[in-house]
């Protein structure tokens, strides 16, 4: 059985808070948890009204706190937003408090607007010394030597085990991968253009490694499932709207679902790809065109996002992922 794995935005949704926000995240990792899912990762956003994870590691410690098994990690840090050695001792020293169960996930995107990004002191050169930052963060991992006494060293850091994955939706961070020999995630939940072509690269070029001695792909997936197919799609209508808000330029908070969205013609033929590996409808549903996705890319590792509006709905939600995933249904 492949392991299946959650992605949480943290979603703010609109008349809630922040403070709403994390509770619901710490309530559906227990239940990820109790479920036997691999992974839960939060991913590192900034001013955006509708996710509130963007100090992720702080959020990630959290997480780990109120969970037993999971392991819990970046799905992903934007490394071009931080100094490398930074990001190596807060991992490090949550790889400390929760020893075998942080994962890192590296991206190069600014997890943010042009404004934002001026904000957080952003080099707008960085994302050109992604694959250099990454080498150097690897190195921080790296156990210490009596010969490198006059090196930088992160402490906590040096000499842990935290599993660091690429994450990207393009070939550049595929071929990255591949060469570093670490595992691969795919952002195919929301950009999925060249989603084939990049796992198919990945998986022809990898270097095996000490860190990942065969290609491991995760690929990620929208799930909004529910009894019935007609109510899950209603609940799809939040995604919609609040993707349709992002490529607007205007994000907002995550909104609840309405009856009847209007699209333009070339807007819904837009969301159509943007978000063609969005699962909807009920578990019965969903489980052939689940299976046949399964069968013609050979993840190793799904990652589901759940993007509900109501905090109930969701959960039900993952618990009807659960049972997919064990063939209980469909």
């Amino acid at each position: 059985m492949r392991a299946f794995s959650v992605l949480d935005l943290s979603l703010i949704t609109r008349g809630a808070d922040a403070a709403d926000a994390f509770r619901n995240t710490l309530d559906l990792a227990r239940l990820a948890d109790g479920l036997g899912f691999a992974r839960y990762w939060l991913a590192e956003h900034h001013a955006m009204p509708g996710i509130a994870s963007a100090a992720t590691s702080i959020l990630i410690g959290q997480v780990a706190a109120a969970t037993r098994h999971i392991r819990v990690g970046a799905g992903g840090i934007m490394l071009p937003n931080h100094a490398p050695l930074v990001v190596a001792e807060q991992f490090g020293t949550l790889e400390t408090l929760f020893p075998g169960r942080i994962d890192l996930g590296l991206g190069r995107a600014p997890g943010s607007d042009q404004q934002t990004a001026r904000a957080l002191r952003r080099d707008p050169h960085a994302a050109e010394r992604f694959a250099d930052d990454v080498v150097e963060l690897l190195h921080y991992f790296e156990p210490s030597t009596a010969d490198d006494t006059h090196l930088v060293r992160a402490i906590p850091g040096a000499g842990l085990r935290v599993p660091v994955w690429l994450l990207g939706s393009s070939l550049f961070s595929a071929a990255l991968a591949a060469r570093l020999g670490l595992p691969y995630a795919f952002a195919s939940h929301f950009a999925p253009a060249y989603m084939e072509q990049a796992i198919a690269l990945y998986r022809a070029r990898f270097e095996p490694s000490a860190r990942c001695p065969a290609p491991h792909v995760m690929l990620g997936v929208n799930m909004v499932l529910a009894d019935d197919t007609e109510e899950a799609r209603h609940l799809a209508t939040s995604l919609q709207q609040y993707f349709m808000a992002l490529r607007r330029g205007r994000p907002i908070a995550f909104p609840p679902p309405v009856e009847h969205p209007a699209w333009l013609p070339a807007e819904q033929a837009m969301m159509d790809q943007t978000l063609a590996y969005t699962f909807t409808g009920s578990p019965q549903a969903v489980a052939p065109r689940l299976h046949d996705f399964m069968a013609r890319h050979q993840p190793d590792e799904l990652l589901v996002a759940l993007p509900v509006y109501d905090h109930a709905r969701r959960r039900h939600a993952l618990e009807l992922v659960a049972a997919l995933r064990d063939g209980q249904l469909g």
